[in-house]
């Protein structure tokens, strides 16, 4: 497989992003997380020739420490998005001030004079649905914020496919960020159509939780959940076969999402070094091609070859 240093285009986002980027919401964490370990990880994975971050205003400290992290580094040499409609001062604000407010306050604390990218993140109902698409809506302030060239492209990030659907066939959006389904537990958002759907219309993919929110790190994950859970029983009998096989969960799971031609962006929430050097690790092992057919064949989904 390519490795993960390889260059797809979001779509018409117009980003040429390293196929694994780091997701930022780990690093956010207000505790086991210090500002020094965040952007010492951020650090790494530029290092690593990782060129794609992903924040948001809800992930605590994120967007702070990533500004942190990127002070001196040239614009060019990174691309950044966030998100709006989910900081904890106006949160659920998908209005047009709202949306102003949030991006004025992002800029301030990324330093970053401009956004590659900006997902309206999480609406919970579809009175916010409305609010989003609606004329003085989060969707047409970041549409004049497009014209201004504050931010490059725009998008929606969260996890109904339905309403994922309808920004697509809307044709104001440039990218979308799906989440927890597709890995190896889940691959909805392929077998469900949205993946298809975006490539039909130019739409950029970002694949977020492709570890299904850190389960597929290791049994000791698992461990932490309750037993009954479908996924703990999924993510059991995965962590059997990959013992099996000789091969790591992680590396399935990362290379499943890298495989995927209709994926433009797998995002790694690692939130230390250690972590994302783990799973640079992973990206980076040998899997024997007749695996990922086994892998099918025992119930998981490897789904590259159909799209």
């Amino acid at each position: 497989m390519q490795g993960y240093l390889a260059t797809r285009w979001l779509g018409r986002a117009g980003m040429e992003v390293t196929a694994l980027s780091l997701g930022c919401a780990g690093i956010g964490a207000r505790e086991g997380v210090t500002d020094s370990s965040a952007v010492e990880t951020v650090r790494r994975a530029l290092a690593a020739g990782i060129r794609y971050l992903d924040t948001s205003p809800l992930y605590g400290e994120s967007e702070r420490r990533v500004g942190i992290a990127l002070e001196g580094v040239p614009r060019q040499d990174y691309l950044l998005s966030t998100k709006t409609g989910t900081h904890p001062e106006r949160r659920h604000d998908y209005s047009w001030d709202g949306t102003m407010w949030s991006v004025e306050n992002s800029l301030s604390l990324l330093g970053c004079g401009y956004f590659d990218l900006l997902l309206v993140h999480d609406p919970r109902d579809e009175a916010d649905m409305q609010t989003v698409f609606g004329a003085c809506g989060a969707l047409a302030a970041l549409e004049r914020l497009k014209e201004e060239r504050v931010v490059r492209a725009i998008g929606l990030g969260q996890r109904r496919h339905d309403w994922h659907e309808r920004a697509i066939r809307s044709g104001r959006v440039d990218a979308i960020l799906t989440y927890n389904d597709y890995h190896p537990l889940r691959t909805t958002a392929l077998t469900g159509g949205l993946l298809q759907l975006a490539r039909d219309h130019g739409v950029g993919v970002i694949n977020g939780s492709p570890l299904a929110h850190g389960l597929l790190a290791g049994p000791g994950a698992a461990a932490l959940m309750p037993p009954s859970n479908t996924d703990v029983v999924s993510a059991r009998r995965l962590f059997a076969w990959c013992e099996a096989h000789g091969v790591s969960p992680v590396a399935i799971a990362l290379q499943l999402s890298l495989r995927q031609p209709l994926i433009g962006c797998t995002l790694t929430g690692a939130k230390s070094v250690a972590e994302l050097d783990q799973n640079l690790g992973a990206v980076a092992e040998p899997i024997p091609e007749r695996l990922w057919a086994e892998l099918e064949a025992a119930g998981f989904r490897e789904d590259a070859a159909t799209a």
